[in-house]
């Protein structure tokens, strides 16, 4: 059966007990698959397409993907930090240049690469809604690629939108890294994160991804577990 490859950031990467509670997305997305789609996780805390591929991330992908394998690439989160020139890109050319690379990766061995727009932050004002998109530019030109390069999209963005405006302000505390002081190892001065996420966020979104998969049909769809 094929594996599943993810390049991304800090919403996406394994983490283990020196983080803990922090989980991210392609570490439970294993829970929505058939048994035997293996998942490789190459993301990581802190990159965007620009540092991810400057550190030479991406060989280790390539050395590995073959034919019939999905490559899922998600960025944007670190992309948009303009004060940070080793990891900005610009919206609406470094960074669709780079999304192509990734692209290019898994055609050139066969494999099928899927576009996923970044995960909306817990961005919530005083009146209890989201605030303006967080990434908007970034999905746009994401979007823009997917059409220019006839690549399958999913649109996590938006359904983290819909999902964080249904479930409310202080619901989605379970999801992100709202910490109490004192209780865990990793931040035991406590925290207050609105982009990182627990365990129960991951798999909310996980499960975003998963039906935004189902919607795309086919080959997509034969990854996830049988009756989802």
């Amino acid at each position: 059966m094929a594996t599943i490859y993810w390049a991304g950031d800090s919403t996406v990467q394994y983490n283990d007990i020196i983080t803990y509670p922090q989980t991210g997305i392609g570490q439970v997305f294993h829970l929505f698959v058939k048994p035997d789609v293996k998942i490789e996780n190459h993301a990581k805390n802190g990159r965007s397409t620009k540092s991810f591929i400057d550190e030479s991330r991406v060989p280790a992908i390539y050395d590995k993907i073959t034919k019939g394998d999905f490559l899922f690439i998600q960025f944007g989160h670190n992309d948009e930090k303009i004060q940070d020139p080793e990891r900005y890109t610009e919206p609406y050319s470094d960074f669709m240049v780079n999304l192509e690379k990734f692209v290019n990766v898994a055609r050139n061995k066969k494999a099928f690469p899927v576009l996923i727009t970044p995960l909306e932050r817990r961005c919530f004002k005083e009146d209890g809604h989201l605030g303006t998109g967080e990434h908007s530019d970034y999905v746009k030109a994401m979007k823009q690629t997917a059409g220019n390069l006839n690549v399958p999209l999913v649109d996590l963005y938006s359904m983290s939108r819909e999902k964080l405006e249904e479930a409310g302000a202080e619901k989605t505390k379970d999801w992100y890294m709202h910490l109490p002081a004192k209780k865990y190892a990793s931040h035991p001065e406590g925290l207050t994160d609105n982009t990182h996420l627990k365990y129960e966020g991951a798999v909310v979104y996980a499960e975003c991804i998963a039906k935004g998969l189902k919607e795309l049909g086919g080959i997509y769809s034969e990854l996830l577990v049988e009756g989802f």
